[in-house]
């Protein structure tokens, strides 16, 4: 997922989304970032919340940030400076080994100060989950292997807008080039009925419709094929359509109430009525396409849009106009239990900002990675909570913040 890229938007019924663009709601304020001085006596539950884990994804987004030149821009807001404020901090962390928790935290205090990120005068944004769905395929259609997940078409062309206007950053649309001009791409209707023609290079081919349309929202995820082999299908981009959430239509519809809305139980709908699953999931026009990358790790996930794997509860993904990959945030929300139906409880937890989607939008705006598998599925399938977000800058950027 080269920005794990796909979906999440700001009520429940976005949450089945962590990549692809949508757009702000009408009348809303445009978001404005503020960083206000902060301490770590603002940090509740600072003293053991996964710093560990989160000194070993900070060492990962190091090794990318050590190769940089020291006077390009971190990137994000003119607040987290230069790849060269950030190179002493990530030389530490690259030659100093942690072990405990405790280590950990004398690392981050002794290179780092806190900030609290508003938008506006508001303190709390979304926060949401993602992870790595398992699917079963084959290379060969066949049997109960018939739905393909496409490689990249060679006629997709992907165009940054903010390397053309400055007052674009971060937007981006895709389509192909026809006659000299860039026009849509296909719609997912389109794709599904073999609209890519010569074009359609199918990666594998699964036994799960709805799974594979799940993990075109997740954006990245494992394949066990019929030979035992297990593949990862990485993202590799997207037809430029707008994402249209699909728990919006069925809640418009009366088909399942908003308040227990999630995707598990979007995922029921399209199971218990097969005979309109497809033409539910076309209303979303957007489609992905993936290409196949070692597992390696088991453990981690694929690269994120900083190009390093993902740390489970590790690795958060941010918006790319207000932040900076590589920075430490710390979050402060809820998280739904991996029970179904038990109360949610407090989440407060560090991060490594390492990724990025096409709808995770605004300065308080958090899709917390999850990891692989059923427990992983269960809570981010659920998660849409809000809450409260830190950065922490290197020490001589931090004293800038009033």
């Amino acid at each position: 997922m080269n920005a794990l890229r796909i979906v999440k938007a700001v009520t429940l019924a976005l949450t089945l989304a962590a990549c692809v663009p949508v757009t702000q709601k009408p009348g809303a304020p445009e978001p404005r970032l503020v960083f206000k001085a902060s301490s770590y006596s603002a940090l509740d539950g600072w003293d053991g919340a996964g710093l560990r884990e989160a000194h070993a994804a900070f060492q990962a987004s190091c090794r990318v940030i050590a190769a940089r030149a020291p006077g390009d821009a971190l990137g994000g807001d003119k607040a987290y400076g230069t790849v060269g404020d950030w190179q002493p901090a990530c030389q530490a962390a690259l030659t100093r080994a942690v072990a405990t928790e405790s280590e950990a935290r004398t690392f981050f205090e002794t290179w780092f100060d806190t900030v609290q990120v508003f938008n506006g005068s508001e303190e709390r944004g979304l926060f949401t989950g993602y992870y790595e769905p398992e699917l079963n395929g084959s290379r060969q259609k066949g049997g109960r292997y018939r739905t393909p997940l496409f490689q990249r078409p060679a006629d997709l062309v992907e165009v940054d807008l903010g390397q053309f206007r400055p007052s674009l950053k971060g937007e981006r649309v895709a389509g192909r080039v026809v006659q000299g001009r860039l026009v849509p791409f296909s719609p997912r209707r389109e794709i599904v009925a073999g609209g890519l023609g010569a074009n359609g290079r199918p990666l594998v081919y699964v036994d799960d419709a709805v799974g594979a349309f799940f993990l075109q929202i997740q954006g990245s995820g494992r394949i066990k094929l019929d030979n035992g082999e297990i593949i990862r299908a990485a993202y590799d981009g997207q037809n430029g359509h707008a994402y249209t959430a699909i728990g919006r239509i069925l809640v418009d519809r009366g088909e399942i109430p908003r308040e227990t809305l999630s995707m598990q139980g979007i995922r029921a709908w399209l199971e218990g009525n097969p005979e309109q699953a497809d033409a539910l999931m076309n209303e979303n026009a957007s489609y992905v396409f993936f290409r196949e990358v070692p597992i390696g790790d088991p453990t981690k996930g694929a690269n994120g849009a900083q190009g390093v794997p993902l740390t489970a509860e590790a690795s958060l993904a941010v918006d790319l106009k207000f932040h900076a990959l590589g920075a430490p945030m710390w979050v402060d929300a809820s998280a739904p239990s991996d029970v179904a139906g038990a109360p949610d409880a407090r989440y407060r937890r560090l991060f490594i900002a390492q990724d990025t989607g096409g709808a995770i939008r605004g300065p308080i705006r958090g899709d917390v990675y999850w990891g692989a598998g059923a427990r992983a599925e269960q809570i981010a399938g659920r998660m849409a909570h809000r809450g409260r977000l830190f950065v922490l800058l290197p020490k001589p950027l931090a004293s800038a913040i009033d």
